[in-house]
């Protein structure tokens, strides 16, 4: 019998063997709550979705003048590694010396692999650098606006909220949790880079069975842990900073604010209760005020201020809120409010932003760095905000604005994405389509025929983390993992180091690229790093042959301390925070300072721009875009797990009864979620867990469209994102608004188009 390999994911470590021909996952002995996403692994085997051998799309390889506009509907063609290579090679040294590497947007954005050195970001902008640079992107889909506004309140991003309150402090010391956006556990499942236990269900279940309460802002019940009975407050989507304005204004009203802590701890705090009361607009920003726009009760909103004064409150702000219109605000009225409650700096009170949206935030921090592969300096200064992809392919030359900069896009001739689905996590599909159309090539690394692999014009099969070796670590995470290959490549696939090295030799550039090492020769290398600083604490600190004997290595954790805010609280002037002032800022005069409409000095409540225009009238119903419980994103959504929770081929939508019934829409009918952007099916699934007047549909079903040369198609499977606006947040952060979005719902009628989305593509012959 064959034994089982240790390995690592996103979303937890396990270990596999195949045995009988089948591939088998067992998770970690010691993981309390092993996730039920490593169900989806065993389909990267043999699904037929699997990208097998390199291919090239027809119209790119015949060089048609019209190659571009054939994007996403053109067939492919299977060609040779010796082939692909010289092509790749040859289209790059085009670029590079005819237009540079201004010219080439190296796109990396994704969850590719929890291995230290097979990560596909790493590798491909290491590849690209020392082919000369490349236009990259800052921030992220998950955390565009927060990125930005942290740190002119705070400091650094992922430095104070995020190393200051943890899930000891929580489970010892908070008495309420109000989580604004919830704090879905599912969420909690996975974590980049992995992890080995999954320990956030006992930490809330202390703090619960200490006493805590746990309040959930959020249209969706289910948003927080069932078995911890927490209240709800189900409020109108994208209305959560006029609920936060009106706790402020019932706590200032009722002298419930502590005063002390804003005079000692913060700047500005007079300026933004000039706009709180009113003085600045003419327009107290009363509880009667929040709760004509929000829909809780005024006299609610007043009982949970006092509750919020009288007990050790931690506020949550989840990822989902600062994913819409204006999304730095929710995050900075959050800060602003927890300044009110001076609480900031106490055990297991204050602030967290995205709690609970990630295993393993609210861990301990390591006390040892982790093996990270080095990428090489990028000379190139040209950058986008993430989710600015469309508008820097469709705007070549167009200015914008960021964070207090005015920029210019660049002229992108050629796009390499390795590690990412932009098919999944990008806004407008429609728009996105006819953006991908602009690029003379595109080149993608990819393990499956998603979306984004039909969109390119030459497709190299890459190995899934199953398939290659690696060191599995993760901030946070207390157990390094030996990762060994579990099965052997499918088809032709290759690791993407093995890929990118093949090229690097067409070039000449393969010394600097590999520095003369294998694979196997750059994890022992990479995990010196950690073996050294392990031995220089006194720690167990195997060579790296003896810990790949053994699979996975403890690593030590340093102790819960408070972090910066804990630091800030006892010594605000020896320990004073990466800001301008020093100081947490209620009133910011570098964002003042930039000028921008839709985001001033202080946080305030703008109204989504869908509910100030015809939206609401000709699209009902709120959409929100969460993120699904049966897969992470869009990985792996061919896999058994996520196809399960599929019906009739489709994703479900959730609809609460009232609005079905009205429609005359039953459990499991077809339905047509519509706006001017495009529209898409999915099934009904009828659930009182969300308020009447919400729809809810997940992220992360590959996207099929109905029609592949229409300029707008419909995506049959249920990608919610061909109904998601493509604009930025604010000018200050230009994060996307994904979440949240306005659309029609009707019963489908007529002959239901089929899914193939899971088959492999067509092929021609040459």
């Amino acid at each position: 019998m064959t034994s089982f390999k240790p390995h690592s994911s996103h979303w937890g470590a396990f270990s596999g063997r195949v045995e009988n021909g089948r591939l088998e996952i067992r998770p970690h002995d010691n993981d309390p709550y092993p996730s039920p996403l490593l169900g989806n692994l065993p389909a990267v085997a043999d699904s037929p979705v699997r990208v097998r051998r390199p291919a090239v799309r027809r119209g790119w390889l015949e060089a048609a003048h019209d190659h571009a506009q054939r994007r996403g509907g053109d067939e492919f063609v299977e060609i040779s590694w010796d082939e692909a290579e010289a092509l790749v090679a040859a289209e790059l040294r085009r670029v590079y010396q005819t237009h540079g590497p201004q010219s080439v947007f190296g796109g990396s954005y994704g969850w590719a692999s929890a291995g230290r050195f097979h990560h596909a970001q790493s590798q491909i902008h290491r590849f690209l650098n020392v082919l000369g640079g490349y236009v990259r992107s800052v921030n992220t889909y998950s955390s565009g606006a927060a990125m930005v506004i942290i740190p002119h309140a705070l400091g650094p991003y992922d430095n104070f909220d995020r190393k200051s309150v943890t899930w000891d402090a929580i489970e010892r010391s908070t008495e309420l949790v109000l989580a604004f956006g919830g704090m879905a556990i599912k969420n909690a499942d996975v974590h980049g880079g992995g992890i080995s236990t999954h320990t956030v269900r006992q930490k809330l279940g202390g703090a619960g069975q200490r006493g805590a309460h746990f309040i959930s802002v959020s249209p969706l019940r289910d948003d927080f842990p069932a078995e911890l009975s927490a209240e709800w407050l189900p409020l109108k989507p994208g209305t959560d900073v006029a609920l936060m304005l009106g706790l402020a204004y019932a706590l200032v009203s009722e002298r419930l604010h502590d005063q002390a802590f804003l005079r000692r701890y913060t700047v500005g705090y007079d300026r933004f209760e000039t706009y709180l009361l009113g003085e600045a607009d003419g327009e107290p920003k009363s509880p009667e005020w929040a709760a004509s726009i929000c829909g809780i009760d005024p006299d609610t909103i007043r009982s949970l201020a006092r509750k919020m004064a009288g007990s050790r409150t931690l506020i949550t702000v989840s990822h989902s809120l600062q994913r819409a219109d204006y999304g730095e605000q929710p995050v900075w009225m959050g800060i602003v409010l927890a300044s009110m409650l001076g609480q900031i700096g106490l055990d297991g009170g204050g602030f967290s932003y995205s709690l609970g949206a990630l295993g393993n935030i609210g861990n301990n921090l390591l006390a040892v760095p982790l093996p990270t592969l080095g990428q090489f300096k990028n000379p190139v200064s040209d950058y986008i905000p993430c989710a600015r992809i469309a508008d820097m392919l469709l705007n070549p030359g167009g200015t914008f604005e960021y964070n207090g900069h005015s920029l210019r896009y660049p002229h992108i001739r050629l796009v390499y994405w390795a590690g990412g689905n932009p098919f999944h996590h990008h806004q407008d599909i429609n728009r996105l389509r006819a953006a991908f159309k602009r690029p003379e090539t595109i080149i993608v690394h990819e393990s499956a025929w998603t979306s984004t692999a039909r969109h390119a014009d030459i497709v190299l099969p890459a190995t899934t983390t199953l398939e290659r070796d690696d060191i599995g670590a993760a901030d946070r995470d207390p157990l390094m993992i030996a990762m060994k290959r579990l099965i052997e490549p499918v088809g032709e696939a290759r690791d993407d180091f093995d890929i990118f090295a093949g090229i690097a030799c067409q070039l000449g550039l393969e010394e600097p690229f590999t520095e003369g090492r294998s694979s196997r020769e750059w994890l022992a290398y990479l995990y010196e790093t950690t073996r050294t600083a392990l031995a220089s604490q006194g720690h167990d600190a195997p060579d790296f042959e003896t810990f790949w004997q053994r699979g996975e290595l403890p690593l030590p954790t340093k102790e819960d301390q408070g972090g910066p805010a804990r630091s800030f609280r006892l010594d605000p002037t020896a320990n004073r925070l990466p800001t301008p002032s020093g100081k947490i800022e209620i009133f910011s005069e570098t964002v003042e300072g930039f000028g921008y409409d839709d985001c001033k000095g202080h946080p305030r409540w703008f109204p989504a721009k869908s509910e100030v225009s015809d939206e609401v009238a000709l699209y009902p119903f709120h959409l929100v875009c969460n993120q699904p419980h049966q897969r992470l994103h869009s990985q792996l959504d061919y896999g058994a797990f996520s196809r399960s929770k599929k019906i009739r081929d489709r994703e479900p939508v959730r609809i609460n009864p009232k609005d079905a019934h009205a429609r005359g829409i039953s459990d499991g009918d077809i339905v047509r979620l519509s706006n001017d952007r495009g529209s898409c099916l999915a099934a009904a699934t009828l659930s009182d867990q969300l308020m009447p007047g919400v729809l809810q549909l997940a992220t992360g079903a590959w996207f099929e469209p109905q029609d592949a040369t229409a300029e707008k198609t419909m995506c049959v499977h249920g990608n919610p994102n061909i109904l998601t606006r493509d604009i930025g947040t604010s000018k200050l952060a230009q994060g996307c608004t994904g979440q949240i979005t306005r659309v029609q719902l009707e019963r489908y009628v007529g002959p239901v188009p089929p899914v193939h989305i899971f088959d492999a593509p067509k092929f021609g012959s040459r």
